[in-house]
C-alpha cells in the first residue's frame, strides 16, 4: 500500500474524530449540528482512503480494498441518513403516499444510519485488519 503523507494522515484522522464527535453528539442531543459534523468527517476520511493505492497484484489484497471502498460509501450513505433523520428532507415525498408512506418512511429511513454506520465500521475494521496481515505475509516472502 502506498504510504500517505503526514497531511493526509491528519486529515484521515481528523475525519475518523469527526465521524466519532458527530455519531456521539448525535446520540447526546445535538441533532441538527452533529450531521453536518459526521458529513464532513465522513468525506475526509473516505476520500483519504481512496487516495491510498495498492499497486501490486495480490487478488486477496485487491478484494480487501473493494471491502474498504464499500465500507467508505456506507460510511458515507449513513452521514446522508443522519442528516435525512435530523431535518426530514424526504417526509413530505413518503407522506404523498398517505399512512403507508409514513409507514416506508420509518422502516427505510427512520434511524437507520445507525445500521449503515455499524455495517461501515465492522467492514472497515475487518478489511485494515486483514490487509495488515496480508501486507505482512508480502513482505516476508520478499
Amino acid at each position: 500500500m502506498r504510504e500517505l503523507t503526514k497531511r493526509q494522515s491528519i486529515l484521515f484522522l481528523l475525519g475518523a474524530v469527526l465521524m466519532v464527535a458527530g455519531a456521539g453528539l448525535y446520540v447526546f442531543g445535538v441533532q441538527k449540528l452533529a450531521p453536518w459534523i459526521f458529513a464532513v468527517g465522513a468525506l475526509l476520511f473516505a476520500s483519504i482512503q481512496l487516495m491510498q493505492r495498492y499497486e501490486g497484484r495480490n487478488p486477496t489484497i485487491l478484494r480487501l480494498r473493494r471491502i474498504m471502498i464499500l465500507g467508505d460509501v456506507l460510511f458515507l450513505l449513513a452521514a446522508l441518513f443522519m442528516v435525512e433523520n435530523a431535518y426530514h428532507f424526504l417526509l413530505p415525498a413518503f407522506l404523498n403516499f398517505g399512512m403507508g408512506g409514513y409507514n416506508a418512511y420509518l422502516t427505510y429511513i427512520h434511524n437507520n444510519w445507525v445500521v449503515l454506520l455499524l455495517v461501515a465500521a465492522l467492514l472497515e475494521l475487518y478489511s485494515t485488519h486483514r490487509i495488515s496481515n496480508e501486507l505482512e505475509k508480502e513482505a516476508k516472502k520478499r
